[in-house]
């Protein structure tokens, strides 16, 4: 068979195009063109930390401290407004390791900060009191994956006191088995390890509903089934055991390769679908009450960005509206980091602050945006 010369052009193209992204320098310039990003009448948005080169999944210490996961920098982070001026300056942010094997995810819990490697977990006590001179880490679990691809992973604490840790796919889509395509949780000492979820293909972020406390979280559908195809999914899991589709189903659509096995109504449905290829990492309830109340309670997403689609899609900030716990509606909140085919920035995480006001970070820009509602 000859392959026509289009069909060998429009892969390589794409290719092209997540090679200048996922490797372009992530550096922390401080005249970003934020001015381009639009909100909702009532919104503003402002540079929080302009020098924190791959800031990617975010954690809030006890005292205000930020702290701030990287990938392939190997760095993790802390940033605090020691002078309560409302930005972080060049003094105000610590490194607090490096090195690291894709230390995307952080966490926080009782005075200590968690930090999630590619195959396993680290612990920092006391460390809001050393930033300035962190302690050596504790190694709580060392026996995680040790596969690159979907290898950077994202951590919380559920309320019930479990560090939930994700295991993606090895793979753009395959059949795995166990723990892969999973979202596991153990005890903060690392033990009592377990599946809480399945057929998860790659998530990066989770949050809990605060009135249900159930489980949500966003997942990254599988390549190469066209621009279109499939959406990214926003999931709920009400309780643990549950299925959520892959490798043989995404959102409701057979998977090519192995839907013909398992059929897509044998397992639990996104609550709501999102745009095809916008890479949706990092999500959170708003949980503040700074914002006007048709936006408390949503679900806030930080949607990164396709770089597999002939015309890009995310670069943006997203929201999802919920009725009687569940999902109901699909909005962009925040936009302007694509302008045209090009990107200045791309967010990765979200996170509320005690004043109300939401954090937002981005690897590509090395910066961390603050949004704030300074009414109408």
């Amino acid at each position: 068979m000859t392959l026509q010369p289009r069909k060998l052009l429009v892969p390589a193209l794409l290719f092209l195009f997540a090679l200048v992204y996922l490797n372009a320098p992530q550096g922390g310039g401080r005249d970003l063109p934020i001015d381009l990003i639009e909100l909702p009448p009532g919104f503003e948005i402002e540079v929080y930390a302009a020098d924190v080169p791959g800031a990617r999944s975010l954690a809030l210490g006890a005292e205000g401290t930020v702290f701030v996961g990287t990938r392939s920098q190997g760095r993790v982070y802390a940033i605090r407004d020691e002078d309560g001026n409302g930005r972080i300056d060049p003094g105000e942010v610590f490194v607090i390791a490096e090195g690291l094997d894709l230390p995307n995810g952080v966490a926080f819990r009782d005075g200590s900060l968690y930090v999630a490697e590619v195959s396993r977990i680290l612990r920092f006590d006391g460390i809001e009191a050393r930033l300035g001179d962190p302690p050596v880490p504790i190694v709580v679990k060392d026996d995680l994956p040790r596969e690159r691809s979907h290898g950077w992973r994202f951590i919380a604490f559920g309320p019930d006191g479990k560090l939930y840790v994700a295991i993606g796919a090895p793979c753009n889509v395959c059949d795995p088995g166990d723990p892969y395509a999973t979202i596991t949780r153990m005890d903060p000492d690392g033990g009592n390890f377990e599946i809480f979820a399945r057929g998860v293909r790659n998530t990066v972020g989770f949050d809990w509903h605060p009135g249900t406390g159930e489980l949500w979280f966003t997942d990254n559908g599988r390549d190469w089934m066209g621009d279109d195809l499939p959406p990214d999914e926003l999931n709920r899991a009400a309780v643990a055991g549950l299925h959520f589709g892959f490798p043989f189903c995404h959102a409701g659509v057979p998977d090519p390769a192995f839907g013909a096995s398992r059929g897509c109504g044998e397992f639990v449905s996104p609550e709501m679908k999102l745009g095809p290829h916008v890479a949706a990492l990092g999500m959170r309830f708003y949980s503040g009450t700074a914002f006007p109340p048709e936006r408390r309670g949503a679900i806030f997403i930080a949607e990164h960005g396709s770089w597999n689609r002939a015309d890009p899609i995310g670069y943006r900030v997203t929201t999802v509206s919920l009725e009687d716990g569940r999902a109901a509606g699909y909005d962009v909140f925040a936009e302007g980091w694509l302008q045209g085919r090009e990107a200045w920035g791309r967010p990765v995480d979200l996170m509320v602050m005690d004043d109300g006001s939401l954090l937002v970070s981005d690897d590509f820009a090395g910066a961390i945006y603050r949004i704030l509602h300074v009414g109408v």
